[in-house]
């Protein structure tokens, strides 16, 4: 893993700045993702930067910005190409001989023999910029599933893009300028979709997507892949599709286990990261090294289970217990997030990635089992809905709720009687709408007495109307739950956080299940097949009862996630009324404060407002950070963690 950024003249008639200057300093922006080097090229009206964690060939030859032989190529990436020993076997039969061990030289050269399309060759995770001098153009590249990111603008005439939001903040004449759109979409979903950011003109390049452009033209995103249409699934016998996961998920960790540094695992004792260790402990010689992160609230600890699957496969196995302290990390989760982000877990992923890079460089973890085998209680509750769709008439339904709406007063009280009225009146919502129910952080209706000032304009396209798309190519309700979640809350929540809570600490995380053959191969599997006898995960599960404890593959699931509502209530009390009730806050217009105020004054009555106070605190606290000062990328402990081990190369070969 490593960090990238660059600028490409899209026919500006402005002077351009300081090409080489401008390089350095986007990439220092983002140092911390490559301690080991960092180099810039700066070519007639194109530039490309990196910052190199150094994982496959050590050497300075393998450092980036890379060029072809002939000097036509030049390319900076960021991320693994796993498959790289198949292809590079592939083209010295063609003939083409190699001075490196490294993935991107073999990204160069096949460039050069399949040209754009080389994309769909790569088994990988990636963010790419590459110039192709012969026809004057620049390629982006992003892969299927979303693991790295890459980020892009428009700057007087210019296209500047890099891994992360700061690397455009760091070219000058770059705005700085709050896109209430995006921020309406993150108090729905916790963070901000693609291809959106939090940023007015500053756009994420989303999963699976590429761009291709030359001089004068214009910047669009351009589909290569998507998964499997969910019509395309098929059932088979179970003990074949048990034996097919085993292998193609040994297969999976085996190319994630290609390294030149040292190597581990998460292992947080879950169904997802056990079956990845022990893929890994079956193939290794040596003992694998695991890491626990460990909590002294017993509803959060997981150690018991990990330490079941530890003793095993005689790993060697480390238990960190930690004490999360808001106040410790959210300078840090507001400088490296970018935007505002309000998933709570990535406190506990910062802390454990900060314990495993102490020992090793590159992890593997176990993200993406739930969206690849229906493992979120949303595709239950999806799977009961849908299930009561299909035994009752519409008619039925209209007439049964219309009861419940005109039931006596008295009988409000009657969980059965709430409960019914809420079942019943989702049935006649889009299947987009129905599901906002499981995942809004805001709902349309809160969001009404909230919003006051310019945040009132977006309340008409607040809804998520944006997924009906995915709902309206599905079958069934949790079908569509699936399907949106691969394109949404896995590229922009899930591995938003793994990425860059671990690239904070310059750590490579790696992801056997987020394997594209993988999980293209598991969405051809029907959802009964997956959720058989209403068991989330039951054929994972069924195919790991010969390598797991049943203790682990059976008991009940555990969110990975920390105290916020205690924490609100105790030690962020008074802060979080200062920040989000204060003069500043209050001057942005954006919220009504007497609804702030009694958001938090029912969340300190017992009432449990986390998720939502949450939500508002990061958004308030990234306010402040990115768009207030002017000298917002001066973050402390950036810098710290960030220094490079050298100064800014210029890269040493022709334009």
């Amino acid at each position: 893993m490593c960090g990238i950024a660059g600028f490409f003249d899209l026919g500006s008639r402005d002077e351009r700045p300081d090409g080489a200057v401008c390089l350095a300093r986007q990439i220092h922006t983002v140092s911390y993702r490559g301690p080991d080097a960092k180099a810039v090229w700066n070519g007639p009206g194109v530039g490309l930067a990196h910052a190199r964690l150094a994982i496959i060939d050590l050497s300075s030859d393998a450092n980036q910005p890379m060029a072809s032989p002939d000097g036509q190529i030049t390319v900076a990436f960021n991320g693994e190409i796993y498959n790289f020993l198949e292809l590079r076997s592939e083209l010295e039969a063609k003939g083409w001989l190699f001075r490196t061990r490294s993935d991107t030289e073999v990204l160069v050269a096949g460039y050069q023999v399949w040209g754009v399309e080389v994309v769909h060759r790569l088994r990988g995770m990636f963010a790419i910029a590459l110039y192709d001098r012969r026809r004057d153009q620049l390629v982006l590249y992003r892969d299927r599933v979303g693991k790295k990111p890459l980020v892009y603008a428009i700057v007087n005439g210019l296209l500047v893009f890099g891994s992360e939001i700061k690397t455009i903040l760091a070219w000058p004449g770059a705005r700085r300028e709050a896109d209430l759109a995006a921020i309406d979409a993150y108090l729905t979903y916790q963070y901000v979709p693609s291809p959106m950011t939090a940023f007015t003109g500053i756009a994420k390049l989303a999963p699976g997507h590429l761009i291709v452009v030359g001089r004068g033209q214009e910047v669009v995103q351009r589909r290569y892949f998507d998964w499997p249409r969910p019509e395309s699934a098929q059932a088979r016998p179970e003990a074949e599709l048990q034996d097919e996961l085993v292998d193609r998920l040994r297969e999976a960790t085996r190319l994630r286990m290609i390294s030149d540094v040292p190597i581990g695992a998460f292992l947080s004792g879950g169904v997802d990261s056990s079956a990845v260790v022990a893929m890994m402990a079956m193939q290794s010689s040596r003992p694998i090294k695991t890491f626990t992160i460990g909590f002294n609230e017993a509803k959060y600890d997981e150690r018991a289970y990990a330490r079941m699957v530890a003793e095993r496969y005689g790993t060697d196995h480390e238990e960190f217990v930690v004490e999360p302290h808001a106040m410790d990390v959210l300078d840090d989760l507001v400088y490296y997030y970018n935007e505002p982000f309000a998933d709570s877990s990535a406190i506990p992923t910062f802390y454990v990635a900060q314990a495993a890079r102490r020992q090793v460089t590159v992890v593997l973890n176990g993200d993406g089992g739930d969206e690849a085998f229906l493992g979120y209680a949303r595709y239950k509750l999806c799977r009961q809905l849908q299930a009561i769709d299909d035994r009752m008439p519409l008619w039925m339904a209209r007439g049964l709720y219309g009861l419940a709406r005109i039931s006596p007063r008295g009988l409000d009280g009657l969980k059965i009687i709430r409960h019914a009225r809420q079942v019943l009146s989702n049935r006649f919502q889009r299947p987009s709408h129905r599901y906002e129910t499981f995942i809004a952080y805001f709902t349309h209706q809160s969001k009404q007495s909230l919003y006051s000032g310019a945040m009132r304009a977006h309340l008409a396209a607040s809804r998520v109307d944006s997924l009906d798309e995915y709902f309206d190519a599905a079958p069934t309700l949790s079908w569509g739950a699936q399907w949106a979640d691969l394109h949404t809350y896995l590229p922009d929540d899930l591995l938003v956080k793994v990425d860059i809570a671990s690239m904070a600490s310059s750590l490579e995380s790696r992801s056997p299940f987020l394997d594209h053959d993988f999980l293209a191969w598991a969405c051809t599997i029907p959802e009964q097949q997956r959720f058989a006898g209403g068991e989330p995960k039951s054929l994972l599960k069924g195919a790991m009862e010969p390598y797991l404890p049943r203790e682990v593959l059976y008991r009940p699931k555990m969110g990975f996630g920390v105290p916020i509502d205690a924490w609100l209530r105790t030690e962020m009390r008074d802060f979080a009324y200062d920040m989000l009730t204060g003069g500043r806050a209050s001057a942005r217009g954006l919220f009504d404060m007497a609804q702030v105020r009694r958001l938090l004054d029912r969340h300190n009555a017992g009432e449990n407002w986390a998720t939502r106070i949450w939500a508002l605190l990061m958004l308030e606290l990234w306010y402040r950070v990115w768009i207030d000062p002017v000298e917002a990328l001066s973050h402390p402990t950036a810098q710290r963690l960030g220094g490079s081990r050298g100064p800014v190369e210029q890269a040493a070969f022709a334009v």
